[in-house]
């Protein structure tokens, strides 16, 4: 597994772990790398120092996490997705609007979800009304090496 540090063109940064390094320039090309905070698929690997042994310890190490945990996780944000898209509303492209709309008082309390650009999300947040990215669709079989 290699840690990558990655930012999205909205300045968003977050880690990503990949099989081998080669696997983040495939999924990226196939567009399967996105901002967690936004969505963004315009993603940039960051400037990294390379992680050396050496005898001095620094501080605790981290660690890959295992496959068992990978799986974990997985099945976790898939569960969340499958919660929101079973019991939200979905809204399209009118997500930003009807979440404004709602924070306001102008529209029926609810859970939604849909898609809004990063300047929009950037643009609800600083009014402070609450967002958060969906976790990714998991991969077809197809699309996964």
């Amino acid at each position: 597994m290699i840690k990558y540090a990655l930012i999205c063109d909205q300045e968003h940064p977050f880690e990503g772990w990949f099989g081998a390094s080669a696997d983040y320039d495939d999924q990226a090309a196939r567009g399967l790398v996105d901002c967690p905070v936004c969505g963004s698929k315009t993603v940039r690997k960051q400037i990294m120092a390379p992680a050396v042994s050496g005898t001095k310890r620094r501080g605790p190490s981290v660690e890959a996490p295992s496959p068992q945990v990978q799986a974990m996780m997985m099945e976790a944000m898939g569960k969340v997705r499958a919660h929101v898209e079973d019991n939200f509303d979905y809204v399209g492209d009118r997500f930003a609007r009807e979440a404004r709309d709602i924070h306001e008082g102008k529209s029926e309390d609810r859970g939604i979800y849909g898609e809004a650009t990063p300047k929009e999300v950037r643009a609800l947040k600083e009014d402070g009304v609450q967002v958060a990215a969906l976790p990714p669709a998991p991969p077809k079989k197809s699309e996964v090496n």
